[in-house]
């Protein structure tokens, strides 16, 4: 008599574990989807919620401007009031643009050994793409 064989042979092994790695990496890639896609929603909502915060600063900057000027037109008259907050406000905007003026100066050029490193790694690909499509 001969045996029943009951233990799977090395090809249904073979099948078996393709089968099973293929199905790993189709719920491993849908579970990545998923993931990605609650944070892109994360990302907008918050991303919104920053600009709506941004609007509303904007709002009361511009709320406490209009209550300088209702302040100042108590011992001034109304243009007065707001022609000094004007002033002011672009006073405040020149310093603003000279201290930036100063710090863009302050940013140094890229050393000459990163631009060389860059230049040969632009010239190597080059020479890759050229080689590759003779």
């Amino acid at each position: 008599m001969t045996e029943a064989r009951t233990e799977p042979s090395v090809g249904e092994l073979m099948g078996q574990l393709s089968a099973q790695t293929s199905r790993l990496i189709r719920d491993e890639m849908r579970l990545a989807q998923k993931e990605l896609q609650e944070s892109a929603k994360h990302a907008g909502v918050g991303a919104g919620l920053v600009g709506a915060a941004g609007l509303l600063a904007v709002l009361g900057l511009a709320t406490l401007i209009a209550a300088m000027v209702a302040a100042l037109s108590l011992v001034l008259p109304v243009w007065a009031s707001a022609l000094i907050v004007a002033v002011a406000l672009f006073a405040a905007a020149g310093i603003a643009a000279l201290i930036s003026k100063k710090q863009v100066q302050k940013v140094p050029p890229p050393a000459a050994e990163t631009m060389n490193s860059v230049k040969l790694d632009i010239d190597e690909v080059k020479e890759a793409r050229h080689g590759s499509r003779t």
